[in-house]
């Protein structure tokens, strides 16, 4: 059994990437198609499906940070894709997948203090395959390739301190969810949004 981790404070039992993947309950017949894609990338790539060195496909974790009370999203716009956006990153080796995200999240937004929303006991909310578009960054160009991304819900006060990144980002902002869809210029994305909103809420409401 692994031993609880700490980060910033925050104490949580961290789960291998596999096993993370493999415990996703699926709500539909897309999702677990999505689930089985994705477990067979992560089977036939190994431990370099973590890494960019597989250029083709590998994993990273976004995550989606609301207000206590479910009505407003921090999106942070990014200077690469010129659009408000939630916050992410690549696993660069790191197998603890929620790890990544709360490292993500905190470097992006500065936040100290999140609280992850379960989904059905799990943290893990969603699987997507992602592709993306051939880009330049630092100087050498990124040939399109997939990301296959792991996405969690956390909430966040508004009160509390924020920071922009301001290598990656030229914004940082508490958007109330009537405004995400006019704000980001990523159709494709702005649906997944919403369906991690509408199942945290779900989540919430079935706490009650």
């Amino acid at each position: 059994m692994q031993k609880e981790r700490f980060m910033k404070g925050r104490r949580y039992r961290p789960m291998h990437y596999e096993t993370l993947i493999k415990n996703y309950k699926p709500m539909t017949p897309e999702d677990q198609v999505m689930k089985g894609n994705i477990m067979a990338y992560v089977e036939t790539l190994g431990l370099d499906v973590l890494h960019r060195r597989s250029s083709m496909a590998h994993i990273t974790a976004s995550t989606v940070i609301l207000n206590p009370s479910l009505e407003k999203m921090l999106m942070i716009h990014h200077k690469i894709y010129d659009t408000w956006t939630w916050q992410g990153g690549h696993a660069d080796g790191e197998a603890d997948l929620l790890h990544v995200a709360l490292k993500e999240a905190e470097e992006e937004t500065g936040l100290k203090r999140v609280s992850v929303i379960q989904r059905k006991g799990q943290p893990l909310y969603r699987l997507d395959i992602m592709p993306v578009k051939g880009h330049w960054k630092k100087g050498s160009y990124v040939a399109p390739h997939l990301h296959l991304n792991v996405a969690f819900v956390l909430t966040a006060k508004e009160e509390d301190a924020l920071k922009l990144n301001k290598e990656e980002t030229s914004g940082i902002l508490w958007v109330p969810l009537v405004e995400v869809e006019e704000r980001a210029k990523e159709p494709e994305i702005t649906p997944i949004y919403f369906a991690l909103i509408e199942e945290a809420k779900n989540e919430r409401s079935a706490s009650v």
